[in-house]
């Protein structure tokens, strides 16, 4: 990547979460743009989707524990930070140091809002190839990120078996 604005560093975010397509986009970034990014700084972030706590207000008969809701709050960036922490393995073996972040929101919003807060020059996420009706129902991070991300975005595609 081409160095901008002085000596500031070009910054490159690989968007991941715990799906086999994450895991393979990563390895493939590293792999195929190791040399492109030699003189970027890395970011891996992952989303912490907010919960639909509803469940536990309906069983509580309207009011659920605050000590129940941090729990699980907490036990959810714990995991994303077990997944953070097995990324930024995963790039040392490949010799690339990287950043790692975490936010808590829909990860489609929690991407691009971090693309644009860290000033990222390249996003990178993999898709998870959801047929039409999947897509319909669930949205696609990847398809939203292309449309709304303030910067190029590299979506990686896991080959079909």
């Amino acid at each position: 990547m081409e160095q901008g604005r002085g000596s500031e560093k070009k910054k490159v975010m690989v968007a991941i979460d715990d799906s086999e397509s994450s895991h393979y986009t990563l390895e493939w970034f590293l792999d195929k743009l190791r040399d492109s990014i030699a003189d970027s700084d890395v970011i891996i972030f992952t989303a912490q989707p907010n919960s639909d706590l509803g469940y536990l207000y309906a069983s509580t008969f309207g009011t659920a524990p605050a000590d129940l809701v941090a729990s699980i709050q907490e036990n959810k960036k714990k995991i994303a930070l077990i997944l953070l922490d097995k990324a930024k393995d995963i790039c040392a073996r490949h010799g690339v140091d990287v950043e790692i972040m975490t936010e808590i929101g829909d990860p489609k919003e929690a991407i691009c809002e971090a693309v644009e807060k860290l000033n990222v020059q390249l996003l990178v996420l993999g898709s998870h190839d959801r047929g039409p009706v999947q897509r319909a129902f669930l949205g696609s991070v990847s398809n939203y990120c292309v449309h709304n991300a303030k910067c190029p975005v590299l979506v990686v595609k896991k080959p079909a078996v």
